[in-house]
């Protein structure tokens, strides 16, 4: 995988994840993160901005790396406890939202996230950049059936929490006590309907202004602190 930028490098350096090879520009002049690097005795490929700019479509900032693909952990390995929050995501395309997601889920403390194989962002190096270094303590399993893996969460006593815009039932009126997985639908077209057949709860975020739905990122966000505040409660 093919990651860029000083802090993400520098990120994946102080995490001491495998680098395999390295570009920097002839003009590059973060002199310690050259110095992390040569200490780690990994060989520098200078390029000129115009070969680098080749690489990646994004700003590289002098620097990219090519590292290992993400691993993906199975989703045995997401279950915990029993205050266990495991997020969902249908199909989700946009990497910005996966990554900004990641972010939020550990910062929370959520156990992990779920994306199916097909039809979904995968872990890639705009996730990774987003993501600001959260994705290296979080765990994510890809599975290939996500209806099938939510039936599994409930056979281990989840409940299963789905979110869609014209929800009648507040994501504040119900409780919060059981192990929960929260799951959240495609940014355009929202859960598809095996997964929302699946769900024990149909909630939805109450919109006040003039707009009417939320970036899936952001309500993601809402969606676990709401859980997290009911459950002190």
């Amino acid at each position: 995988m093919i990651v860029y930028g000083k802090n993400v490098v520098k990120e994946i350096i102080n995490n001491n994840q495998k680098i395999e090879k390295v570009y920097i520009s002839y003009d590059f002049s973060d002199q310690n993160l050259i110095s992390a690097l040569q200490k780690k005795q990994i060989r520098i490929n200078y390029l000129t901005k115009k070969e680098l700019d080749k690489l990646v479509n994004g700003l590289h900032q002098g620097i990219i790396v090519s590292i290992p693909d993400y691993q993906y952990y199975s989703l045995e390995d997401l279950i915990i406890g029993n205050n266990d929050i495991i997020v969902a995501l249908d199909h989700l395309e946009d990497p910005h939202n996966l990554g900004a997601i990641i972010r939020t889920c550990e910062a929370a403390g959520v156990s992990g996230i779920i994306i199916p194989k097909d039809r979904s962002v995968d872990v890639n190096s705009t996730v990774m950049k987003t993501s600001a270094g959260a994705l290296d303590n979080m765990k994510i399993a890809m599975v290939t059936n996500l209806n099938k893996a939510i039936n599994k969460l409930k056979e281990k006593g989840f409940w299963v929490v789905g979110t869609e815009m014209n929800a009648k039932t507040s994501y504040m009126d119900i409780d919060y006590k059981a192990p929960i997985c929260l799951v959240i639908g495609n940014e355009g077209s929202g859960m598809s309907r095996l997964v929302k057949e699946t769900c024990d709860y149909i909630v939805s975020i109450p919109m006040e202004g003039k707009i009417n739905s939320l970036n899936a990122s952001v309500a993601t966000g809402i969606m676990i602190y709401g859980i997290l505040e009911k459950r002190r409660k």
